[in-house]
């Protein structure tokens, strides 16, 4: 069964769709995991740039290091790290990214978490003597 995504509330879906699709997959015994959490936006291509067009380039002006390394760092610091090894080889990967979860399947930060990481990067450019200028105020469109 592949994972179905319902968006209630003004402006959205009505949750009958949602109490339907429920209903039909129990009258056909189908054992489910139904979650109900607040809808936030996913992250905007708008705060994606302002991660590697402001907050890395200044991180990279800074150390010399590339915006993709950084953004590796940045990630593992946050989210921590997940080690995988084969071959005999360990490799030390993000626990998680911008795009995928923990358990490596697709998932979008929304607009807060982003922000979150965004704050995140931007305390650890001060903690090194880095200013990591905030977003462009127009791109303030996040909560």
């Amino acid at each position: 069964m592949r994972k179905q995504e319902f968006i209630v509330g003004p402006g959205a879906e009505s949750p009958d769709a949602a109490a339907a699709y429920i209903h039909a997959c129990a009258e056909q015994r189908r054992k489910m995991r139904v979650t109900v959490c607040q809808y936030r936006k996913d992250r905007s291509t708008d705060q994606n740039a302002a991660l590697f067009g402001v907050a890395y380039k200044a991180l990279s002006e800074f150390t010399g290091y590339e915006a993709h390394e950084l953004h590796e760092m940045m990630l593992k610091a946050y989210f921590g790290v997940r080690t995988n090894t084969a071959f005999g080889v360990t490799i030390e990967r993000p626990a998680r990214t911008t795009t995928t979860d923990h358990n490596g399947e697709e998932s979008l930060l929304n607009t807060v978490e982003f922000n979150d990481l965004y704050s995140f990067i931007q305390r650890k450019g001060a903690e090194i003597g880095c200013l990591v200028p905030d977003p462009d105020p127009s791109l303030r469109r996040i909560r």
